[in-house]
């Protein structure tokens, strides 16, 4: 397995693995993937990665901006997703690591995650890659007609905006 930069190429591997982390209902409040026009205008245009085996992209790994707001330049909100197939090859937390060290390459000073507390191999991914809980947003968000919590990680860089 490789992790390289992200391009417009790996749009429809990545976008189909996205359908698939939606389908869970347990990975995002979004209902269906954009076009990959959507995606790239919304996503940073560093700090974008795959893992790749066989020319077969496995998982993805992006940042979104928190704010347009100058005072916020420094800080994102993560996105990972591996395919189905590939779970628990360690690829998530591998595609995590990088994104960091990514970001803090690109001047990003934190990191935030809002994840459903029933993805706890998220959570788990996250906490072991330096995230700290920072709270829990109660019903911040309705599927369908259900409510749904998240919980709201961070990681502070030790290197940049210190």
């Amino acid at each position: 397995m490789t992790i390289l930069p992200m391009t417009s190429a790996h749009g429809p591997e990545v976008l189909s693995i996205y359908e698939e982390g939606i389908s869970t209902g347990n990975a995002t409040f979004q209902t269906a993937a954009p076009s990959w026009e959507e995606w790239d205008q919304s996503h940073l245009k560093s700090c974008r990665l795959v893992t790749v085996e066989d020319s077969k992209v496995l998982g993805w790994a992006a940042l979104t901006p928190v704010s347009g707001r100058c005072v916020y330049a420094g800080v994102a909100e993560v996105s990972v997703y591996v395919a189905p197939d590939a779970q628990g090859k360690g690829i998530g937390k591998a595609l995590l690591q990088a994104l960091i060290t990514e970001s803090e390459e690109n001047k990003l000073w934190t990191l935030q995650a809002g994840i459903f507390p029933e993805n706890t191999g998220s959570i788990k991914i996250h906490e072991a890659c330096g995230f700290r809980l920072v709270g829990r947003r109660e019903r911040i968000g309705k599927m369908g007609d259900t409510w749904r919590d998240t919980v709201l990680l961070e990681r502070r860089s030790t290197i940049i905006g210190i």
